[in-house]
């Protein structure tokens, strides 16, 4: 290499990013020791930004386009070289290309159960897990309060930060939707985007916007699931009387044995006298139920929460000392965990004093 060659290759003509990743947030170009040449072109294409960095100073952001470097292109950098009349020379800045792209298909989803109150359920125990979308739409802040001086920052730095964002918001965005768990999955497009307006405020201070966010899946723990599919399999039975007349005609026309029709028309008589009784006592009122304790405490067993225990339980475990007047409780309505004996002092059991001696 010739000395001319060697000098002509310090300057650099020409900066573009030709990002062929699909994971690339932001990449700065790999400028070295080279200057950038005075009138050097600038290739910005659509879905990009340049961001110009002057000694750790943020300085001019360009959209898409074609540019030549000069003092009209970069008043702000010109202002912080002290170029009072322009600049005809090389100089030295970073140049960070930012992709503006929609970012798709990231995941979130619940490690743990979330606890929360349901108009059906009162109580209950549920994990969710979706999709989101989101674009940089604030380079500068994005570049100062997240890729600082990473000069090669891709979706894997920020995806899991952004998906604990979600999981963190989402007891508090659920408690203030009435909706039923048990009407939530047909409205599911919807709960997204309430989830994504809710949390598009926290996701600008990233200088981020989130663009959509998908809920795939609900669902509740295993028991509650099959309390469901008993309480549909009795509604589905429908009237017992029909449903048994059925089943013996169903077997009949599949040639059943006699025991099989013996058996349903058993069933079939049982039935009859069953709403016999029913239509007899019908004018007589039922009386209501006796009211159930509500359970609404929440203890703290083996270091974990568990409940709730309605105030009657709550004593009884302390009769048989199975809690005493210093374990932690919790209702709805307390910031923290409180001993019993601040809460409910007056179910604390009374021991006389000792016997004094004579």
């Amino acid at each position: 290499m010739g000395l001319f060659d060697w000098l002509f290759g310090q300057f650099i003509d020409i900066i573009e990013w030709k990002d062929d990743s699909n994971n690339t947030i932001v990449w700065r170009y790999p400028r070295g020791d080279s200057a950038i040449k005075y009138g050097a072109k600038l290739i910005v294409r659509e879905s990009q930004v340049a961001v110009f960095v002057d000694k750790g100073q943020i300085a001019d952001v360009l959209g898409p386009g074609i540019y030549e470097l000069e003092t009209s292109n970069l008043p702000i950098l010109t202002d912080l070289q002290h170029w009072d009349h322009g600049f005809e020379s090389p100089f030295k800045a970073d140049v960070y290309f930012i992709n503006t792209k929609r970012f798709t298909n990231l995941k979130w989803g619940t490690k743990n159960p979330i606890i929360l109150r349901d108009k059906e359920f009162d109580v209950i125990r549920l994990r969710a897990y979706g999709s989101y979308e989101f674009r940089v739409v604030d380079p500068k802040r994005f570049l100062r309060e997240i890729v600082g001086t990473d000069g090669h920052f891709t979706i894997e730095e920020i995806e899991e930060q952004l998906a604990n964002l979600i999981v963190s918001k989402l007891a508090v965005i659920l408690g203030e939707d009435d909706t039923s768990i048990l009407d939530l999955a047909a409205n599911y497009d919807d709960f997204g985007e309430f989830i994504k307006n809710r949390l598009q405020n926290d996701f600008k201070e990233y200088g981020l916007s989130l663009e959509k966010v998908v809920v795939e899946n609900i669902s509740l723990p295993k028991e509650v699931e099959e309390a469901i599919d008993k309480r549909s399999s009795r509604k589905a039975v429908g009237n017992l009387d029909e449903h048994l007349k059925y089943q013996g005609a169903e077997s009949l026309t599949k040639g059943g044995s006699a025991s099989d029709v013996a058996s349903i028309a058993v069933g079939m008589a049982m039935a009859n006298e069953i709403n016999k009784s029913l239509n007899k006592n019908s004018s007589t009122p039922t009386p209501p139920p006796p009211p159930t304790a509500k359970k609404e405490f929440f203890i703290v067993k083996n270091g974990k929460a568990d409940g709730p225990y309605s105030l009657s339980e709550i004593e009884q475990m302390l009769n048989l000392n199975q809690l005493n007047k210093d374990s932690y409780i919790w209702k709805e309505g307390l910031e923290n965990w409180v001993r019993i004996k601040e809460l409910l002092p007056q179910i604390i059991p009374q021991t006389p004093p000792p016997i004094p001696n004579e």
